[in-house]
């Protein structure tokens, strides 16, 4: 929790100091209170009392009041500024971090996870700072020293005050080691929660397409009812701490009365009014006391969820970094790919995904990547931008392996089209102009001219607005093909060196597909373009096609070549196109 707190700006720990020093005048205005009590109490029981006396002291009560709201206001000012500020700062954390995470890093928190604790986690936080550093702050000082104004004034009374905190502590620390260990599952169980409610709405289609709505609805139920479980646990035992306050002020003050009547009744007459007056003040005193724990129970009540969740927000924001930034920012080469003898495996895993891969594409050149699902393809062209890193073996980029450049530069080197096409909410226009290149953006004649080039243009004229038309989040109002022309699109406009294209064009028709690829082999002459590709047709034109077979290279040339040559091609040549065609096409 503590290392949170570090993380605290100069600017609020000014206002949490100011936040100190208004809670102190608050508390001496409102220990000051009891004391006029006292005076007005013995000033009405003695004779010769004048009426301007006891204004004067129900004036200065009244002072200390309105200064005590004052007070008050500044706190809860300051102290709303600085927890809103620092749930700020940690959120940018959080996003920051997150975003500098590789494939492997995400993987271990999980989306579901990743958003409860940049929003949930961080609020639990948030509201134990915003209430901390009024009560934490608060209930020690006014507890100290109104304990400091009761010492001597009566032992009896100093021991039924003694006994009723006893009381509390011992309850509170009950109820925590109750508590507590559920707090951990509440956010675990919130997470599983996010991640059904995600699940249904991501895959809302294929769940009424096989009438999966009621299959869906019991395992969110299942999983809310679990979560209810947990929070009514929580709250029901910690509701407990309600009835036990009232219960013991209550006791308290019957018990500093009941005590006071036996004093009084002993004492003589000019001590009576003495004593009367002080267990006036004593009983004030006392709940000043017992409020003071009442608002660190608020804390308690609180603390356990936010511990908890300040543990998880650390977790993400202490989590090594894999893959480390460089300091190469200009390579030896231009557009060259070379893999030297890699192989990898996943973190975690007992075998190698790839094994001894070695290539080389230079500038201008069009290398293609084949193989049967699960052979290995994409997880050999993930290793360019750095997904991963490679077990075993060097990746180079321009000349230099990808493990020495500065991250930033090696991106403004690659043009990187996934295997599914990823469209932010906003525009067509800010969609192909996302990012930045080397500090500049593609102006709009590169962004018309990357949408013609990737055959969008035909559809985007047709969208109302056309290049300012409005996308939803996912890309969820255009088709997938469209979804991969704005991608690839957004790659061209940014006109890197290399061209990683990762099974890009699956979702386009055969003659889109074709007049794609024409073009963008004239557009991109200069570059070098790595296409990892199910359809031959896609990759047949390629000047060097690589063919992956169990994370092994089985087979390396031209496409005619490897029909000669290579079984395992041939052989997905054949599952997509008849002998005649691949005769045809050899002619």
């Amino acid at each position: 929790m503590f290392k949170l707190f570090k993380k605290m700006g100069k600017k609020q720990l000014i206002y949490a100091l100011i936040c100190v020093i208004f809670i102190s005048i608050n508390v001496f205005l409102e220990l000051k209170i009891p004391d006029y009590m006292s005076e007005i109490t013995v000033l009405v029981q003695t004779e010769g009392s004048t009426m301007s006396s006891i204004l004067k002291e129900g004036g200065y009560m009244v002072a200390c009041a309105l200064g005590s709201l004052v007070a008050s206001f500044v706190v809860g000012y300051f102290a709303a500024y600085v927890a809103a500020y620092f749930g700020k700062i940690i959120r940018r954390e959080i996003f920051s971090k997150v975003g500098k995470f590789s494939t492997e890093e995400i993987k271990n928190f999980s989306t579901s996870s990743l958003i409860t604790r940049t929003t949930n986690d961080v609020t639990q936080v948030q509201m134990l700072i915003g209430m901390g550093l009024q009560a934490i702050i608060k209930a020690p000082i006014m507890a100290t020293w109104a304990i400091v104004k009761i010492t001597g004034k009566n032992l009896t009374w100093s021991l039924a005050t003694l006994i009723g905190v006893v009381v509390l502590l011992i309850t509170i620390v009950i109820l925590m080691l109750l508590v507590f260990p559920k707090f951990k599952i509440v956010q675990k169980l919130t997470d599983n929660l996010n991640r059904i409610t995600r699940e249904n709405l991501t895959g809302i289609r294929v769940i009424r397409a096989f009438n999966a709505e009621n299959y869906q609805q019991k395992k969110f139920e299942h999983a809310n009812e679990e979560l209810k479980n947990v929070q009514l646990f929580n709250q029901k035992t910690m509701g407990i701490l309600s009835p036990v306050m009232s219960l013991v002020m209550t006791t308290l003050s019957l018990a500093i009365y009941f005590i006071g009547a036996i004093l009084i009744d002993k004492a003589n007459m000019m001590d009576k009014i003495s004593l009367f007056s002080d267990m006036v003040v004593f009983s004030s005193y006392a709940m000043q006391v017992l409020m003071s724990f009442m608002m660190l129970i608020m804390i308690f009540i609180i603390y356990p969820r936010a511990s908890v969740s300040a543990k998880r927000i650390l977790e993400v924001l202490e989590t090594d970094e894999k893959i480390k930034d460089g300091t190469v920012t200009k390579g030896n080469e231009v557009g060259t790919v070379e893999f030297k003898h890699v192989s990898f495996k996943y973190p975690d895993a007992e075998e190698y995904m790839l094994h001894d891969i070695s290539f080389k594409a230079n500038r201008g050149e069009t290398v293609a990547f084949i193989g049967s699902t699960g052979s290995g393809k994409s997880t050999l062209i993930n290793l360019i931008p750095r997904f991963y890193d490679a077990t075993e073996g060097e990746v180079l980029v321009d000349g230099v392996n990808v493990k020495d450049y500065k991250i930033e530069s090696l991106n403004n080197i690659l043009g990187y089209v996934s295997q599914k096409a990823v469209i932010f909410r906003g525009t067509i226009k800010e969609n192909v102009a996302y990012g930045m290149n080397d500090g500049k953006k593609p102006n709009d004649k590169k962004i018309k001219e990357a949408i013609d080039v990737a055959q969008g243009t035909e559809f985007i004229s047709k969208m109302e607005g056309t290049y300012d038309a409005s996308i939803s989040q996912g890309g969820t109002n255009i088709s997938g093909g469209q979804k991969q022309r704005v991608a690839i699109a957004r790659a061209i406009a940014r006109e890197p060196e290399i061209y990683i294209f990762d099974d890009s064009f699956s979702a386009l028709d055969y003659k889109t597909d074709f007049t794609l690829r024409k073009e963008l082999k004239k557009y991109t002459k200069d570059a070098t373009n790595l296409i990892v590709a199910q359809r031959i047709g896609t990759i047949k034109e390629a000047d060097k096609i690589l063919v992956i077979d169990e994370g092994k290279v089985v087979g390396m040339g031209t496409h005619k070549e490897l029909l000669k040559n290579c079984k395992v091609y041939k052989e997905i040549a054949l599952s997509q196109l008849s002998q005649s065609e691949l005769e045809e096409g050899d002619k």
